[in-house]
């Protein structure tokens, strides 16, 4: 008999453990894959979520920026960590959606990761260098209809399967124009080229391109939102400006491997709410062109899959081939 009393009172123990660790998470700094390069929009806002639920959890978040293909490599790691609530990934629209649609992905977005919550979305704006001589979309319009095919306008993006790389490619079937897609993996190369003229379009977001614009070095001509943006009134969205194209907007998201512990990502997901509603983080958001907003786990998963639908209708029906 003592045998089996010997094993119910492993079992009780190794329970008991079980459940009191996820009752004490976290117990260790929290590792986080963000798959972008460091000074990116995705890695501000980031940070200043990250710190704001690291004060309130007792524990820090520990950024690690792993960036390459368009954010596909840094988000793939998170699929073969440990499910344990201490290496996540926030990650974007572009890995989780656009690339499902666009490529053949080492992991399945709908599948392979437990949905914590989005964190907040920042709308695409339509970019251009002050060396270029338009100061409205018509103009621009106008200008890149008028230039030989040997040197077509180039645009940039954050990335291959990005949002914003969609963006461009969408506004040049809408508008009958031909541009050519440079795909940057640094967002400081991207905004350095921006302002030299070298690729003198960009689909991307407000803090990208914010201090650029505040030195007269970078204009916004557009916003892809339905809205204009509060901390830049005056540029139009590409509705008001004749082009009706479906919002554009990156979102940002915070995801952890498929299996962890129900437990951990709800408690997570409360934070992420809770992070986004203080004011000093609310107002950073928005000086960076950000909007918060958060989602249960489930509503998460579910908008992943709406998403996806979303851009594959768009993909179908504008006959739009990305090339790598």
């Amino acid at each position: 008999m003592r045998k089996p009393c010997l094993i119910l009172a492993l079992l009780l123990v190794a329970l008991g453990a079980s459940g009191g660790s996820a009752d004490e998470y976290p117990t260790r700094p929290i590792q986080v894959i963000l798959p972008f390069a460091g000074g990116s929009g995705s890695d501000v806002i980031a940070r200043v979520v990250l710190d704001r639920m690291g004060q309130s959890l007792g524990q820090r978040f520990v950024v690690e920026n792993r960036p390459g293909a368009g954010g596909v490599t840094g988000t793939k790691v998170v699929t073969a960590a440990a499910p344990d609530g201490y290496t996540l990934v926030f990650t974007a629209s572009g890995p989780l959606t656009v690339n499902k649609v666009l490529m053949d992905l080492p992991y399945d977005p709908e599948r392979d990761f437990a949905p914590i919550s989005r964190v907040a979305a920042m709308p695409n704006l339509l970019a251009v260098s002050t060396k270029l001589p338009v100061n409205s979309v018509a103009e621009f319009i106008g200008y890149a209809k008028h230039r030989p095919k040997t040197s077509r306008v180039t645009y940039s993006s954050v990335g291959v399967g990005s949002a914003s790389h969609l963006s461009g490619a969408y506004f040049a079937y809408l508008t009958g124009i031909e541009m050519t897609h440079v795909p940057y993996r640094a967002v400081s190369q991207l905004v350095s080229d921006l302002i030299s003229g070298e690729v003198p379009v960009s689909f991307t977001v407000l803090s990208n391109v914010l201090a650029p614009m505040q030195a007269g070095d970078v204009k916004a001509l557009a916003v892809g939102a339905e809205k204009r943006m509060a901390s830049i009134k005056d540029v139009p969205t590409l509705a008001e400006a004749g082009y009706d194209q479906p919002d554009s907007s990156a979102w940002f998201a915070l995801l952890a491997p498929r299996g962890t512990p129900k437990a951990i990502v709800e408690r997570l997901s409360k934070e992420v709410r809770e992070a986004t509603s203080d004011v000093g983080v609310r107002e950073r958001l928005t000086t960076l062109g950000a909007v918060p907003v958060t989602d249960t786990p489930d509503e998460l998963a579910a908008y992943i899959t709406l998403e996806i639908a979303r851009w594959r209708d768009v993909v179908s029906r504008t006959g739009i081939k990305l090339e790598r």
